[in-house]
């Protein structure tokens, strides 16, 4: 029981930092930019305290894992802030900016995929802790006593977080990053964006809600690519 509980402690640490350097990389890439409202607030840190919501980076955390049997949990820093007059370039600063987050994440899997690739344990073993990963029961058994198999356990949580936060992301849909390269590469007239940024958390429920199947199949086909490179 013991290892369950620390696994689960370190799952949810990976997704709050994973979410944490996404944020972080949005305000270095607004200040590369000419921006430097983010280190001005003080929020190019590693610093938890300085990006962690109560609601978002607490509350829904922990109320999805007790929802769903600790087997998930999502959540989500407090923005970064821009101010994206201040960039030099103003048709694809803010998309630069949006994708600078979703870019480190795609980073970070790809990184720990190479590394869990070099990680000298029975392929039969890997590919076990990758279909139990969050089945803390389970995989506390196949990593049991292998110092190789816990730190493959803890690269496919970071492989997972970082896939996901990427490519979720980046749906075209207000307040998500995809949506900055939207109204970049599209000619929306400003009124129009500010519409959809206004409403844009509501469309992107409706679309989650009417179309969670085939974004769970994309996000899961993915997720396969990256943990297929690990074995």
């Amino acid at each position: 029981m013991a290892n369950e509980i620390i696994l689960i402690v370190f799952y949810v640490a990976i997704l709050l930092y994973s979410v944490i350097l996404h944020e972080i990389s949005h305000g270095v890439a607004a200040l590369w930019l000419g921006d430097p409202t983010a280190k001005y607030a003080g929020r190019l840190t590693l610093n938890p305290v300085k990006h962690i919501d109560p609601l978002n980076s607490i509350i829904l955390p922990i109320g999805m894992l007790l929802i769903t049997n600790f087997q998930f949990a999502f959540g989500s820093a407090r923005p970064v802030p821009y101010n994206p007059y201040n960039l030099r370039n103003q048709k694809w600063g803010p998309a630069m900016v949006a994708l600078a987050g979703p870019g480190v994440n795609i980073i970070i899997a790809i990184i720990f995929s190479i590394a869990a690739r070099l990680i000298s344990i029975p392929s039969v073993s890997k590919v076990d802790i990758i279909y139990n990963f969050n089945d803390w029961q389970s995989v506390s058994s196949v990593i049991s006593g292998s110092v190789g198999a816990i730190f493959f356990e803890l690269f496919v949580i970071i492989i997972f977080w970082n896939v996901i936060l990427a490519f979720f992301n980046l749906i075209p849909f207000p307040p998500l990053d995809g949506s900055k390269l939207l109204f970049a590469i599209v000619p929306i007239k400003n009124e129009t964006i500010a519409l959809m940024e206004q409403f844009g958390f509501i469309a992107l429920l409706v679309f989650i809600l009417i179309f969670a199947g085939p974004l769970g199949k994309f996000l899961n086909y993915v997720l396969g690519i990256f943990l297929g490179l690990t074995v």
